[in-house]
């Protein structure tokens, strides 16, 4: 029964199997988002636009430290996958146990640091005084629950590396629907506030993280997980480390780097940080089907570099870039005609709506260009070579964006402006990037994994 779960992608038609990895992929990315984002919405409805401004300027820090594991789990999938295509048994089993036994030491770690660098870096971000202490209380509970989004990232990425992306869809459901259960308990009934909607996550995400385990620990398969070989393979570690470190050090600085942008931004005051922090929470939905497409993609890409197959690639490359433009300029047509109505389901206060329109309508227009430096990203990764995207989007969404806000804002005091550092990143990205896919002669190195 389990087998049936698994998608061999090295052979079949390929928009068939994309579309049918990415899919539920798709539906599980949105339940996770919904974690965040139901947060918002209660906090924003029920308590007020300060707790809104606490909770979405957060996820910046968030996504710093969450980005570094984040960035391992799409390095040990990469792994996975590769010797899931190759058919190497007994290297798929080291490499999960790897995988999960890495995933605890780095969850006590990040919870610790988390904590007590949650002060400093509210302060950093130029937050309103009025702001500080619920963000202050958010983060910190946030962090302390942290152990378990990692160890359901880790094992979703662990069955979608071969080829399952139904059950962590199907884990995300349940407990997306018991995070809002709690958010509303606690906030509505015990007045918890921005506390409430804090546990409330960490509760659903612990949840998660144990059926993941026991699906993994409960198979029969060859990826099945025994506590008895929890330990850490030091060569596949480095393997790991190899793919996974350039991606995670790539997303925790760009997230840190935003940290700045949402200094910008909240230079305009609390109304703005609320307006910033509720777009984000919209783009993060509107970025879910390019984001299951490019990784759909980077996982058709291990099986096939596994099984040394790079025409399969090139034909992947097309089909996964054509279907990403294709949804995400329809998408994000529908985004622009209703910004007023989406910003609603935040909040009502008129000031925070005016930010928020302006930001999702300034930014959707040019989403499309992220489909070409996602999809080039994840296939690079696929294949192993994770370095140079994270030079190219450090670069892109670090340096090149804060030069830009640098110097923008020192020719204009408008929002507007400010409001494009994005766009502007993910075009130069999109650029360099398929420049850098077209001179790197990647097929070559498949043949040495």
């Amino acid at each position: 029964m389990a087998r049936s779960k698994n998608i061999d992608m090295t052979k079949g038609p390929i928009l068939k199997e994309l579309v049918l990895f990415a899919l539920p992929l798709l539906l599980g990315n949105a339940f996770q988002q919904l974690y965040n984002t139901v947060d918002s919405v209660i906090v924003g409805q029920f308590v007020g636009p300060e707790s809104l401004a606490a909770v979405t300027s957060t996820a910046v820090i968030i996504n710093t430290l969450v980005g570094l594991f984040v960035g391992f789990s799409t390095g040990s999938s990469v792994i996975i996958s590769q010797f899931f295509g190759a058919q190497k048994g007994d290297m798929l089993r080291k490499s999960i146990h790897t995988a999960l036994s890495a995933t605890f030491i780095m969850g006590i770690i990040f919870m610790i640091l988390g904590y007590f660098i949650t002060p400093p870096l509210i302060v950093l971000m130029k937050t309103d005084v009025t702001v500080i202490e619920p963000a202050t209380t958010y983060l910190r509970i946030y962090f302390l629950g942290i152990l378990g989004l990692m160890f359901y990232n880790m094992t979703s990425a662990i069955l979608r590396a071969i080829g399952d992306s139904v059950r962590p869809l199907m884990f995300l459901i349940l407990t997306s629907i018991l995070n809002i259960i709690l958010d509303l308990v606690f906030v509505i009934n015990f007045e918890m506030g921005v506390a409430g909607v804090a546990y409330a996550t960490i509760i659903a995400q612990f949840v998660s993280a144990f059926m993941g385990m026991f699906v993994l620990i409960r198979s029969k398969e060859s990826y099945s997980v025994s506590l008895k070989e929890m330990h850490i393979d030091t060569s596949i570690l480095k393997r790991i480390f190899a793919v996974g470190l350039p991606a995670g050090l790539q997303m925790a600085i760009i997230s840190f780097s935003n940290i700045f942008v949402q200094s910008y931004i909240n230079s305009f005051g609390a109304a703005s940080t609320a307006g910033w922090g509720s777009y984000g929470r919209i783009d993060a939905f509107v970025m879910l089907p390019l984001q299951s497409i490019a990784l759909a993609n980077t996982t058709f890409t291990g099986q096939n570099a596994g099984a040394k197959n790079p025409d399969r690639i090139k034909q992947g490359i097309r089909v996964s870039l054509l279907l990403a433009i294709i949804v995400t300029i329809v998408i994000c047509a529908a985004e622009y005609a209703g910004a007023p109505y989406i910003i609603r389901f935040f909040t009502k206060d008129e000031a925070v709506m005016k930010y928020g329109i302006i930001f999702i309508r300034c930014n959707c227009m040019f989403d499309f260009f992220c489909c070409f430096n996602q999809i080039h990203a994840g296939v690079l990764r696929g294949i192993g070579d994770a370095t140079a995207p994270m030079f190219i989007m450090i670069f892109s969404f670090v340096i090149f964006r804060q030069m830009y806000l640098f110097v923008i804002t020192r020719l204009t005091p408008s929002i507007y402006p400010v409001s494009l550092s994005f766009p502007v990143g993910w075009m130069m990205c999109s650029i360099l990037m398929m420049i850098y896919f077209r001179l790197s002669h990647w097929e070559k190195k498949i043949h040495t994994i």
